[in-house]
């Protein structure tokens, strides 16, 4: 009698394992299922959150019928544990051990910002300023403060930031990509210099760089870059002025109305160089790459001018003559569509 019962209670306890285990099973097995989502959704970790918490917001959230299947997983894997914070994006299809996995790989959400070539500081601060899950730290700061942080005290910001396209995340903030794009510019700088042509009238790479901001609002064209740099080095080892009417547009800052008159190209700044010498103090814009190289390898040539077609190209003249015909030509008569460069671009925070 009593073997009998032994007998029995051992086979409950084996039937009642087994299907604890296969209950068990199944549950860790809906982990696997694809979910299925109508659009993509961001899950936000926050740090320092436990893997318990992820479970439970997963549930929370709908991501997961059940969040013990989650926490039984986390126990069998332990490598599982070591979640990062940060935003994450699920999409349909992921079942929910991919999800997980995502968050302990780090692989969080990014968004892009888009600094472009030509630009002014001003237009990068505003670019910043409206970025999407960017964290704002610097929207009061002045740029004096900006540079600051970035650790060039009392420089000028104008033309320090490298005109690129820019991964971020949640956690990221606006002097995040400020720094990112402050250093790129200097490493790039510092290896356009150091291959650059010999006899250039520069005394410093800071003054490449001013010379290749005026040559990137010059023009948008970038066959003709080279070119135009080759004229404005021509100009400078002559003794000419530069003349150029991006610089004079810079130098009214908000003064400027769209269009220049003979008074201001008259009006002493700084930067309006039909009335100083040599380069104006600064940069005037965000050079890429390429205008840097120009200004570091300008064209050979004898042509001294140029004037804006109207198409966005130029025509170049070796001699004030063949200038003064070429200004009666495209500016005194200009067409309707008339333009001196491409229309400028636009950017905004991109998913």
């Amino acid at each position: 009698m009593f073997r009998r019962l032994f007998i029995a209670l051992v086979c409950i306890v084996i039937l009642a394992s087994a299907g604890t285990m296969l209950w068990g099973w199944q549950g860790l097995k809906t982990l696997e299922t694809p979910i299925s989502l109508s659009e993509p959704q961001l899950f936000d970790v926050p740090s320092g959150m436990s893997f318990s918490q992820l479970a439970r917001k997963m549930e929370v959230e709908g991501f997961v019928e059940r969040s013990l299947w989650l926490r039984i997983h986390g126990r069998l894997f332990p490598n599982q544990l070591h979640i990062k914070a940060g935003e994450y994006e699920f999409t349909d299809g992921m079942s929910a051990l991919a999800m997980v996995q995502a968050v302990v790989d780090g692989d969080t959400k990014s968004w892009s910002m888009q600094f472009i070539e030509g630009w002014t500081f001003r237009d990068l601060r505003a670019a910043l300023a409206k970025g999407e899950r960017l964290r704002h730290l610097t929207t009061d700061w002045t740029d004096e403060q900006v540079m600051a942080e970035l650790g060039a005290a009392g420089e000028h910001p104008e033309g320090r930031f490298f005109p690129d396209t820019y991964l971020y995340h949640s956690q990221d903030s606006d002097l995040d990509l400020l720094r990112r794009a402050f250093d790129t510019m200097n490493r790039v700088l510092e290896e356009e210099w150091s291959e650059r042509a010999e006899g250039l009238p520069y005394d410093s790479a800071y003054e490449a760089l001013i010379m290749a901001s005026i040559v990137e609002r010059e023009t948008g064209v970038p066959y003709e870059r080279g070119e135009i740099a080759g004229v404005f080095v021509r100009r400078l080892n002559k003794g000419m002025r530069l003349q150029t009417d991006p610089t004079v547009i810079y130098g009214m800052g908000e003064d400027y109305r769209g269009r220049i008159t003979s008074r201001d190209l008259r009006r002493y700044t700084p930067y309006n160089t039909y009335r100083i010498n040599g380069l104006p103090p600064t940069p005037i814009a965000l050079p890429g790459r390429e205008a840097i190289h120009a200004a570091l390898h300008p064209e050979e040539g004898q042509s001294l001018y140029f004037v804006a077609r109207g198409d966005g190209t130029h025509k170049f003249s070796n001699s004030l003559r063949e200038h003064q015909q070429a200004v009666r030509e495209y500016q005194l008569n200009r067409r309707e569509d008339y333009r001196s460069s491409p229309p400028p671009q636009t950017s905004e925070a991109q998913p």
